[in-house]
Order: structure tokens, then C-alpha cells, then sequence
């Protein structure tokens, strides 16, 4: 267990913003946005209110500052997942599946934020989930396009379908407690859903065995 500074205690700014964040995470998960008090979160970061208003004037900064930092996370290990060599794409579809899954077994609990926000009627807030969504669907979009040559919408869709699988899987999975751990789950649903995307041809006009070989 970490112990936290003393009140008072000086330290860098961004070390200050960090330890804020952090606190605030933890009261937003356990006890959702509204119930959320500026009060405890101070106090869980072992610092005065006016320490943390001098970072945040209120509470919908702290939370967007949070959600900014959280999509950035998951766009980032989804396009990583999709740039990591594989020797087909069977391979790519089942590092994509496993960035949502690692992304939702953290243990911060940060895709609460993303996937069961009670701020969703915000627009600021709206606006974030709707463009880490779009951004991940996108990116997914481009490499079945590229692969496939089916046309921009189509390759979105099925790029929101693959993404929307994910998460929903992701979290049934971490919520069950089961046998199966994080690489067994997300194989599963790899081998699910590339039993869909790989009967689409190859731009080439190689078939999914071609592109499973």
C-alpha cells in the first residue's frame, strides 16, 4: 500500500495532477459521478479543497480530464494492436479483441468511465465516448477496408460491430468471475469474430484461407 503525502506536502505539478486524478478515479468508480463528493475526493488524495481547486475548478474538469486521459489509453492499445506484426490477419483480429479485454481488466476500472458512465447526457461528456468509439471504429475500418476492399460505410460498421463485441464480451467476462482467464476469453471471442470478418475475400482475390496461411 502506497502512502500518501502528508497535507501540505509540496511536490511537482504534474505529480500533484496525477495524485488528484488517481483519487478521483477511485470515488467516481465506487460511487458514480453524482454521488462523487469534491470533499472526499480531497481527502482521499490527503490534500485541502482550495489545493484542489488550484488544479481543477470543479468537478465535471476533473471527470473530463479523467475520460480525456482513459480514450486516449484504450485508442492507443487498439491502434497498437492493429500495428503489431501477426503472420495473418487471424492473428491482428485476435490482438484487437485483447485490447479491449486488457483495457477493461485493469484494475483502476477506468472503462467504467467509457462503457458505464452515469454522465452520458453531458454534452462534453458525449462528445468523448462518441469520439474514442468513432476513433477505434475507424481504425478498425481501415484495415478491413484495406484488406477486404469493401467500401468506407460497410468497413465501418463492421469496424463499431467488432469494437462493440469487444467491450460487451470484456465486461460479461470480468464481471463473471469465471474459469476462463483474460487470454482464453479474448481468444474465444477472436476466433468468433474472425470466423465472420474472414470470409470476406482478399483484395487480392485470395480467399480466408489464403489469408489464414
Amino acid at each position: 500500500m502506497t502512502n500518501q503525502p502528508q497535507r501540505g506536502q509540496r511536490m511537482p505539478r504534474s505529480e500533484r495532477r496525477t495524485q488528484l486524478l488517481d483519487a478521483a478515479q477511485s470515488v467516481f468508480v465506487e460511487r458514480g459521478y453524482h454521488a462523487a463528493a469534491m470533499d472526499e475526493i480531497a481527502d482521499r488524495a490527503g490534500v485541502s479543497k482550495p489545493v484542489l481547486y488550484q488544479h481543477f475548478p470543479g468537478k465535471l474538469d476533473l471527470y473530463l480530464a479523467l475520460l480525456d486521459q482513459h480514450c486516449d489509453t484504450l485508442e492507443g492499445l487498439v491502434r497498437d494492436a492493429l500495428r503489431r506484426p501477426a503472420d495473418d490477419n487471424t492473428d491482428r483480429v485476435a490482438a484487437t479483441i485483447g485490447a479491449y479485454y486488457e483495457f477493461i481488466a485493469d484494475e483502476g476500472a477506468a472503462f467504467r468511465m467509457i462503457f458505464e458512465s452515469d454522465l452520458t447526457s453531458v454534452p462534453q461528456v458525449r462528445a468523448r465516448l462518441d469520439g474514442v468509439e468513432f476513433a477505434c471504429a475507424e481504425a478498425l475500418a481501415d484495415v478491413i477496408s484495406a484488406d477486404t476492399g469493401i467500401d468506407d460505410e460497410s468497413a465501418l460498421l463492421l469496424g463499431v460491430g467488432l469494437a462493440g463485441m469487444a467491450q460487451i464480451t470484456a465486461r460479461h467476462w470480468l464481471g463473471q468471475n469465471g474459469q476462463l482467464d483474460r487470454e482464453q476469453a479474448a481468444q474465444l471471442i477472436g476466433a468468433l469474430a474472425w470466423r465472420g470478418l474472414g470470409s470476406f475475400p482478399k483484395v487480392d482475390g485470395e480467399g480466408a484461407e489464403a489469408a489464414r496461411g
